[in-house]
């Protein structure tokens, strides 16, 4: 009998020192594979980690081991999966670009990567871009694929989201600084587009009453205006000479909308110069063959011009030549004798040595 104890006294014995070998070679190891892979002292190296929406824990871990900020892609794995960090609530990926460095430790990747603290790309849109033009920047910054934002800004059912009467966001995407993510959706970044041109147009007097039939007149009205304007005081009276043809049913005569079929529909480099020929094609965008407004905008205007849409000036002005290339100032005629000497007094001058 106590030779019996006695052996499971030993096994016990033995049991215990197995289980504290295993309880601090497990210490250790966790200690070892959960500290910063950089040393400290060292030289640390950062890595950006981008995470897009629907992105599993563990392709993050394993992205997190290749680009050596992890000892063990499976270690991070379980500690997100199972919250070894905070018990009190379960491990949250967070979508967004990261910027990781070699001396984090695995506590503080599980905690970054879940915080949220993104690294923004900043997009600044000047006026009087076109879709397209916007498009490419979006591409070349990394906010989604050119050709993804193109094809979002013609879906119709996003349009409808903002009840915009037409088959594009042309005219809708306000011109600002914004601060995206990169790889997001495209639909996601027309909307911010979309939405800020709304809240935006609230400042505009008038402008926020309008239906959206008669609102979408005065952004294909400002986004020609745009194009044609360079002085901000000479905004409302640009307005006010394409007004007065409207109401009179004369054409707009906007080499602009030229310019736009030249170089947005039938893809061409920009002009330096527009042609009769030009003059003649056939689209609904060529305001010297018909008169109106054309089919839709042909830029995304700002403040300035779609305030001088909504509220031309009063004139009795019907034409505008450009008199004066240093400064942007146009020279605003009643009639065409008027006008005809304006541009051959334009003319003349431009010829004046420098």
């Amino acid at each position: 009998m106590k030779k019996a104890v006695s052996v499971l006294s030993a096994l016990f014995f033995w049991a215990l020192a197995i289980l504290a070998v295993l309880t601090v070679s497990c210490a250790a190891a966790w200690i070892y594979v959960s500290r910063p892979m950089t040393p400290a002292g060292s030289s640390a190296h950062t890595e950006k980690v981008s995470v897009p929406a629907g992105m599993s824990v563990k392709e993050v871990s394993r992205i997190l081991s290749q680009k050596g900020l992890v000892r063990s892609p499976a270690v991070f794995y379980c500690a997100a999966r199972f919250s070894v960090f905070d018990r009190s609530r379960t491990f949250t990926l967070k979508s967004g670009t990261y910027t990781l460095s070699s001396s984090m430790s695995l506590r503080e990747l599980y905690s970054a990567l879940q915080s949220g603290s993104q690294e923004y790309i900043t997009v600044s849109i000047p006026e009087g871009m076109t879709v397209s033009k916007i498009a490419r920047i979006l591409g070349e910054k990394n906010v989604c694929p050119q050709e993804a934002f193109a094809a979002a800004c013609t879906d119709s059912k996003l349009l409808a989201e903002f009840g915009i009467p037409a088959d594009s966001f042309e005219g809708y995407l306000f011109p600002d600084t914004y601060f995206f993510i990169p790889q997001m959706e495209a639909e996601s970044v027309v909307r911010s587009f979309a939405g800020n041109f709304f809240e935006k147009i609230q400042q505009i007097p008038g402008l926020g009453e309008k239906n959206r039939q008669e609102l979408h007149d005065i952004v294909i009205l400002s986004s020609i205006v745009e194009r044609e304007y360079r002085l901000k005081e000479e905004a409302p009276v640009i307005a006010s000479v394409f007004s007065n043809r409207l109401r009179d049913g004369i054409g707009l005569y906007s080499c602009a909308t030229i310019e736009y079929i030249l170089t947005e529909i039938q893809g061409k480099p920009h002009p330096g110069r527009i042609t009769y020929e030009d003059l003649k094609i056939s689209s609904p965008y060529n305001t010297y063959k018909w008169a109106g407004l054309p089919h839709g905008p042909i830029s995304n205007p700002g403040l300035v011009a779609l305030n001088a849409a909504a509220n031309p000036a009063q004139t009795g002005f019907y034409f505008f030549v450009l008199s004066d290339p240093a400064t942007g100032r146009h020279t605003f005629s009643k009639s065409f004798d008027q006008h005809k000497a304006a541009e051959n007094a334009a003319s003349y001058h431009s010829k004046d040595p420098q």
